[in-house]
Formats: C-alpha cells, structure tokens, sequence
C-alpha cells in the first residue's frame, strides 16, 4: 500500500451526481445508490463491514465496474474500491505477481510483460476489469479455460470478513487465528465439508458443475478440494461477488507467454457446421477456439483489422472460427498447423482456410475477438438495452445448444439473423446477445418467457447457466434450479456463515425472489447520436485523467442519460447542476484517449467540446474570434508576463489568485512557480524567399514562442542544430501570429477556430510535396486536422528525425538512462514507435512508466485546474520516484511541464536530447533566440 493511500481517509459522497455516475456498471441493471464509500486501506473495509453489521446497513463492493449480471449495483451503501488497491510487485522473476484488487488486468499484464508472463484468467475486458473483479467473479476468458483461472493460480490473498477479521493467508498463522478468532465459520464449514463428503450424489454434481466453466452460486467444489479452514476460506471468497467478504490484495502463480503462435480462421456454412467442427478439434490441443455466427461476422465485417474472408463474404449463414496454437519450438507447431489445417479442410469449409504465424495478425484478431461484446452491442437498435448471456454445456452439447438457442431466438421473436452469438467454442461456453425494450411491458414479457425456457434447455444438456459472469442478480432466482435442494442449502448455509446479518451485496447469488432478474432493469434513453452507442462497458476508464478526481467518460455519458429521464425531476436535476460545470465539463481534459480505448471509438472528449461550446457565452465567443485575430501579439504578451512572473513568484501567484476569484478558475490560470519563463521566439525567417525550398516547411508551434525551455535550448534550437548536423535544409515558415486551433477546439470555440484556419491556410503557400514538420505532438495532430483537405501532410518534427535525421546521425554522448512520457496526442497519431526510435537511439537504457496515461494538463488544463494534472500524474510519478535517470523526455512543451510539476525531474522534449547525444564535443549548444534563413 502506498504511504498517500496510507494517509488518505474514507470518504463518503451522498451527493447526487455522484450517485448517479456511480448507479450503472456495464449489467443491464441499474440502482441508484444512497452513498458513496471509498476507502484506502483494508482495515477501512473491515471498520465499514463491522459497522454495517451493526447498524443492519447492506453494503456492495464496485471495483471496474464491467460485472455484467448486476453484481455491482445497489440502493444501499456503494464501496468503490477502484481508486486505490492499485499496488502490484512482481515476484520470482515474473512467476509470481501480487496485485491489489483496483489494479487494472492490463495493468498487472504489462508489469509481467519484461518477465514473458502474464496471468492466467484472460477476460476480454482486460483493460478495464480489475483483479478485484476477476476474483469475486472468477473470471476467465479466451485461454483461461478452468485450469487457469483465480481459483487454480491463488497462491494466498488478504481479505476481510464481515465480523471485521483481517487475515493474510500467507502468515503462517493465519489457519490458526481462524480456528481460534472465527470459531462459529470454521465450525460451520467443517459441518458443510462432511455433509458434502458424505453424499455420493453431491460429490456427483460438484464434479460435473465444476469441471467445466460455471460461476453459478458458491464455489463449493473448496469444501471438496481443501480442509484447513484457510484454504476454504479463501476459495470460497473467490467467485463471491463481493458477499462473503473483501480481498485486497493477492498473490497469483502466473503462465507464461507463449514463445511462437499460430492461428487459423475457417468459415462453414452456418453454425452447425463449425460447431460440429469445434468439437472435432476438441483432442488437437487447441488453445483457443472461437466461434462466431453469421450476425457477429455482419459486424465485424466493417471493423479495421478484419481479415477479407470477413470483409469480402456476402454473409447470409456463414459460421467461422478463430483457432490458436501456441508451441516453443518451431517444428512441433508446423507439424501440429499441419494436422489442424487438414482436419479443418476435411470439415467441409468455405473458401481458403486463412493461417498465418504473423503476431501482428494475431493480435488484430485477437482484438477484435475481445472487442465483440462492444461492437455487436454498439449496433443495437437505438433505445434497446443489452444482455449478453453466457452459458455453458458439455462440449459433444454444443451443437445441440446452438440448434435449440437459434429455434428459441425465432420463436421468441428475436430473430435468428438478428442475435450475435459468438463462443469459447472449446470449452462449450457460449454467449449471445439479446437487445430488448424494457420500457415496453411486451419486451418484459418476451424476456421473461426467453430466459425461462432457456434455463430448462441448458439444464437438460447438463449445463451451467452462468460460465465467466457471474450470478449476480441476472441468475439468482436459478442457483436453486441448476444445483437443486442439498447443494443450494449448503450454499445458503455458506452465506449466513459468513454474514449473519445479510449485509454484504444481497440480491445477488443467494435470493428467495423469483423475479429478482425482472426488477431494476436499465433503460437506454437516447441522448445524442456520437454517443447513444455506449453500452456502458466503463473500457475507457482506465485512460481517463479525471477518473481519479471527478468523472470519467462511462459517468459523463450516463449522467447525460440520467438527466434525460429524470427531466421530471427538477429538485434532483439542480442538485446536479451545481456540481456538474465542474465534475463533467471544466476537469475533462478532452484528449480523446476515450475514443482509443473505446471498442466503438467513441470520443467523450468531443462530447464535452460541443458542450463547452452550446455553454459559451457571446462575450466568450467574440473575445475568442479576436484572440485569433491577434494571436500574434497575445502570445507576445503571455511570454512577456511568464519572464515578469519568474521575477516575483508570489506576487504572479496572488495576481492569478485574485483573477481566478473574480473571473473564475475557467478564465484565468493559476500560476505556479515551476512555470517556465516566457520565450520571446520569433516564429518568421529573416528572408522571406522560399525560391529554393528544403525537404520541408517548419511551422513552430505557439508554444515555442510563450513558454521557454527548460533547458539552454529548446526544441525550436535543437531542430535546426539537428538538421544542419545531419545536412538536411528545412525551410522555416513564417507563423508568426499562427496556431493550428487546438485552444480554439478545446474550448469549443467555432468561430474563433474558422479564423484561425482561414489565417493558417493563406500563409502555407507550398511547392508540391513539400511536407510541413511541427515541434509539439498535440499541434501535430492538430494541424493535420486542420490541414486535412488542403493537400499538404503534416509531420511531427519526431517522424521526420527518424525519416530524415537518425540516418545521417552519430551518437557521441549516449545518454546513460532515459524515461520517457508519450502523450496523449502522440498516441492516438501513430507517434509513439517513432518516438521510441529515437530514445532507442541515443539511449541503452529506456522506460516508458508501466502505469504511463495522459499526463493532464491538456493545453491549459493544467493551469486552470493543476488539480487534474496532480490526480492524472499520481501513479507515475510514484512509480517515476523509485528509480533515478538521466534524463527524462516527452515531445510536447506542456506535457513537458505537467511531468516536471508531478515527478520534480525536468523533462525536455526528445530532439534537445537527441542534439545533446549527437553534438560533437568541441561544439557549444545553441543558445540564445535563434533564426532561421
């Protein structure tokens, strides 16, 4: 745990927009809580628990927030457990990892990564979903299958009981103190543990339930595989949906990364026939086999990255599968592609059987098999709520599963064409997504009778209603029904031994009411066509900057959904409106990194834009047009009071102080002291000639003209020092008074932006060919925008050193160790490997944070509000804080800044860095204001 965690309170919010941020997950439920609870440290979860149970008040756990049987929602007491928890250490050279339960499973995988490990539950929702999650739902996923998933790679874990125990299972003592301190539990599991030994017919089904995938009810199978009340203890937490107890942290054996990959894609003529084929390759030793149906096909047809069997196919009934084998030597898995490759033609496919060992490849489609929940479910007719259900059968069940489910879904009324199914076709786990109106009694009505008939139906196969879900609230009217009368009251027994008094979570798993699934069921109000599409997944949240200070783009959505159906409402609606200015739209930093995340590339970030923009005033709207007008001398002046400002810190600080309280924190910035002097840069050339252009046209950025270096040199110096080293001429453009509009964008400034551009687009006057090369990657992306029907590519000074300059460079000075902080803009334009070639270059030694996001400060962002950028920055600068380097680069000026406020390292842009490695010893760095012929 770290030491601000350590020092950090509980909090407790009741307002309201916190309450309805946090009301939906990514279920097709939806309660509202009453209050929000977010704790630091485990021993707040057991002083809260204890507290609960005295004053008889339910309490559930929300950690990720992408449970999808309603296991995370609650009109009671919400814990969020996301915040913190975050902590992970690698262990024995990677083969074993110990994790806190608010760290992300991407998260912990790239912290692996170094060591060719990784965990073995591997849920699709990876970048999202949290170790806390996983274990409270015993997640699995594509690879998993059951061998590894939380329950079977646990090593040992710290949970809290509801009495208020904190136990670490890995204290040698830990069995003992729950002998003597827990007696009732651990008598009453005893009890348990002899009366399930002792019936032939309930080791029967514990067998066959759990032998395949099964996250129905508790997992009993501990009571039959362990006998120190420890090892029960912490097993059956695992898949308990948050109502037996809390973990905060544990620690997991890990898998390793396959050393070589292969993957096949087949197509059949419909659904029969490649889940036939499915089970033919059940003895092949398949890792993956993934089933998809002719709706799931439809859309992914339309995806980047998906294969021309997809894309060119006239889809009508086709069926195609995904298999991947994985080896660690090249002849065993040619021979095995072979044997796989021979069956599958065999088999009766359509066309060419696609097969490549390419890992690009693999990965493309490995993404898009993770990114089918979203993408089919982004399709929904609009106003329709979602359900993926996920069930399992016995593999030889599988084709007969599938014939009933696509008889029911034409009965039903759902239409067979219309449902996307898609399986872990080896492990007989199948899942298929229904799109209903619950605002229409007929929609209830017809769901009702569906899930019905289908719980008979996959019972009678000898399945499993629910497989990597979860119970939740979706199936727990049918724990009961799949296990029957003596596994469902061992399982009743096991939840009032460990909460008496019913406090933890309830509704879910356990219920005595038959319409449990019925109740509180979401609805999806339109809202605005660019985001109507959000299934509430909560895949951006991990990327966001403000998910840690105030909302994050899932809750900012949702509110927008909830103030629409709650228009009745006028005393909840101003409640919300007195947060919301600040919560929704004054601490988003708008950098999109949503959009990336986003299966559906839905960007949040564009959404608080145009409402930036429909809340400006016409005051705001004219004072930005004219900023355009004269950006020139504005920047002039900005310099200037950043060189006046150095001179007298406290009396800058106060000044912006008294302007931030009288205009507001949106109008002026607040000054810090680790702000740089001003520049003073003049962005034009001496000679206004372009008779002998070079290889490209430099366009400076604003910024380069406002803030100055951190160093003697600046980016503006060290290009030119580069590119007369390197003998390459690049001609300077004048952009004096110019910007590529991303303040304007930001803002939502419309007309100010037109300006802008139309000034940017009479002073580029270009040869054919000739490229313009910016030095900030937010400008870069922004000017490509700008530019983007005007013929002429734009290049990020970055790009064209590794294009133009590295060839013709030497290294003389490497650097001994280099971190280094993509951004947000690098990101989403495709910067980051040239980025990286560069730092490779001039250093042995790189590292980018395993816990790298957008730093915040987002243009001005970060000046109005340093706020966000301390809250976006907390991980990595303490992770940035355990090691020293020598040097640290990025490659945009303000970014530049927020990491140097978060870390206390001065960061530079990555060309001052490559001028000082290449510089030949004898030579000065450039100093002074420099202009270029």
């Amino acid at each position: 745990m770290s030491e601000e965690a350590a020092r950090a309170p509980i909090t407790r919010d009741s307002r309201a927009i916190t309450r309805l941020a946090m009301a939906h997950d990514a279920s097709h439920f939806l309660l509202t809580p009453k209050e929000v609870i977010t704790p630091t440290r485990i021993e707040d979860v057991a002083f809260l628990m204890s507290e609960a149970a005295r004053t008889r008040r339910p309490m559930t756990f929300r950690s990720g927030g992408t449970s999808l049987s309603g296991q995370a929602v609650t009109d009671k007491t919400l814990v969020d457990t996301r915040r913190w928890f975050r902590d992970v250490e690698v262990l024995d050279e990677g083969r074993r990892v110990r994790a806190g339960v608010g760290a992300t499973l991407s998260a912990v995988n790239a912290r692996l990564a170094p060591y060719g490990r990784r965990l073995g539950p591997d849920p699709t929702s990876a970048i999202a979903c949290t170790i806390g999650g996983i274990i409270a739902n015993n997640s699995s996923g594509v690879l998993c299958g059951t061998a590894q998933n939380s329950y079977h790679t646990l090593e040992s874990m710290v949970f809290a009981l509801p009495s208020g125990r904190v136990v670490d299972t890995a204290d040698p003592a830990a069995d003992m103190t729950l002998r003597l301190e827990e007696t009732h539990l651990v008598g009453g599991l005893h009890m348990l543990r002899r009366r399930l030994r002792t019936n032939p017919d309930s080791i029967a089904q514990v067998n066959h339930f759990f032998g395949m995938k099964n996250t129905m009810g508790y997992g009993v199978n501990a009571l039959m595989d362990f006998h120190r009340p420890v090892d029960i203890i912490s097993h059956l937490l695992i898949g308990s949906e948050g109502t037996l107890g809390f973990v905060s942290e544990a620690t997991f054996r890990t898998v390793p990364l396959p050393r070589l990959t292969a993957v096949l894609v087949p197509v059949f003529p419909d659904l029969q026939a490649a889940s036939v084929a499915a089970v033919a390759l059940a003895d092949e030793d398949c890792q993956a086999i993934e089933l998809m149906d002719a709706a799931t096909l439809r859309v992914l047809q339309h995806q980047p990255g998906s294969p021309d069997e997809f894309r060119d196919a006239d889809v009508t009934t086709q069926a195609a599968l995904i298999v991947e084998l994985h080896d660690e030597d090249d002849t065993a898995l040619t021979l095995r592609l072979s044997t796989v490759a021979a069956r599958l033609r065999a088999l009766g496919i359509l066309g060419e059987l696609l097969i490549t060992t390419d890992e690009a490849t693999r990965r493309e489609l490995l993404a898009l098999r993770r990114s089918l929940y979203a993408l089919v479910a982004g399709v929904r007719p609009s106003g329709a709520t979602t359900l993926l259900e996920d069930i399992c059968v016995p593999l030889d069940q599988l084709p007969g599963m599938l014939a009933d489910l696509d008889e029911m879904f034409d009965r039903h009324g759902y239409g067979v064409r219309n449902v996307p199914l898609f399986a872990h076709a080896k492990d007989g786990n199948v899942h298929f997504l229904l799109s209903e109106r619950f605002d229409d009694a007929t929609g209830l009505k017809r769901y009702r009778k569906f899930t019905r008939e289908m719980v008979r139906r996959v019972l009678q196969r000898g399945g499993a209603l629910k497989a990597e879900h979860g119970t939740g609230r979706a199936m727990a009217p049918f724990v009961h029904q799949q296990y029957g009368d003596e596994l469902f009251e061992v399982m009743r027994a096991i939840k009032h031994l460990f909460d008496p008094m019913g406090i933890l979570n309830p509704g879910v798993i356990i219920t005595d009411d038959p319409d449990e699934h019925l109740r509180h069921l979401k609805l999806m109000p339109p809202i605005e066509e660019s985001v109507d599409g959000c299934i509430e997944c909560g895949f951006c949240e991990s990327s966001c900057p403000s998910r840690d200070l105030t909302l994050t783009p899932r809750q900012r959505i949702v509110l927008r959904r909830e103030i629409a159906a709650r228009g009745d409402d006028a005393e909840l609606l101003a409640r919300v409106d007195q947060e919301y200015q600040y919560e929704a739209i004054d601490t988003c930093a708008v950098d999109s990194m949503c959009a990336l995340a986003c299966p559906l590339g839905i960007d949040t970030g564009s959404l608080v834009r145009r409402q930036r923009a429909d809340a400006a005033t016409p005051t705001e709207r004219t004072s930005w047009k004219n900023a355009a007008r004269s950006w020139g001398l504005l920047t002039r002046l900005w310099s200037a009071a950043l060189t006046v400002a150095k001179t007298a810190p406290p009396l800058a600080k106060a000044a912006t102080g008294i302007g931030r309280r009288a205009l507001g924190t949106e109008a002026v910035p607040d000054y810090a002291a680790s702000l740089p002097r001003g520049s003073g840069l003049k962005r034009r050339p001496r000679s206004r000639s372009y008779t002998t252009p070079g290889v490209a046209a430099y366009f400076p950025s604003c910024l380069q003209s406002m803030l100055g270096s951190s160093s003697d040199e600046g980016v503006f110096a060290a290009f030119r020092e580069l590119c007369l080293r390197a003998g390459v001429r690049v001609t300077l453009l004048d952009a004096a008074g110019l910007c590529c509009g991303a303040p304007w964008q930001a803002k939502g400034m419309d007309e100010g932006y037109a300006v802008m551009r139309d000034r940017v687009r009479a002073a580029i006057d270009l040869p054919p060919g000739v490229p313009i090369v910016t030095d900030a990657s937010s400008c870069t992306q922004s000017l490509r925008r700008m530019a983007d029907d005007w013929d002429v590519e734009v290049r990020d000074v970055v790009q064209f050193a590794v294009a133009e300059l590295l060839p013709r460079l030497s290294v003389i000075s490497p650097i001994a160790s280099l971190a280094v902080h993509p951004t947000c803009s690098s990101t989403r334009a495709g910067m980051n490997d040239d980025l990286m070639k560069v730092a490779r270059f001039i250093s042995d030694d790189v590292r980018v944070p395993d816990s790298w996001a957008c730093c915040g400060f987002a243009g001005d962002r970060g000046l109005l509000h340093p706020e966000l950028t301390r809250s976006a920055t907390r991980e990595m600068a303490a992770e940035l804080g355990r090691r020293e380097y020598a040097a640290y680069a990025s490659l945009n000026r303000t970014c530049e800044i927020g990491m140097s406020q978060a870390t206390g390292r001065t960061y530079l842009h990555i060309l001052e860095l490559l001028a000082r490695a290449t510089r030949p010893t004898q030579d000065a760095p450039a100093r002074g204001r420099l202009s270029w012929r």
